[in-house]
């Protein structure tokens, strides 16, 4: 399971990883925002969540909310 930003999406791609959540947070934040730990769960539940459900190698999902830095 790799966690990667939008700006790699089409690298992540290419390397045929298991399972890929790419988010839109910047990079260096992968997770989320400094200190938004609800934003950092969701991440981190989304990637769970796409553990069990990915039927096949190679699954690359999108989170779809968008970055918030100002949001709690």
């Amino acid at each position: 399971m790799v966690v990667g930003i939008g700006a790699f999406r089409d690298r992540l791609a290419s390397l045929s990883l298991p399972r890929v959540l790419v988010t839109p947070h910047p990079m260096g934040r992968p997770l989320g925002p400094p200190g938004n730990v609800q934003r950092q769960r969701e991440t981190l539940l989304a990637a769970l969540a796409l553990l069990e459900t990915a039927n096949h190698n190679g699954t690359v999902t999108t989170l779809p909310a968008a970055y918030r830095p100002g949001v709690k």
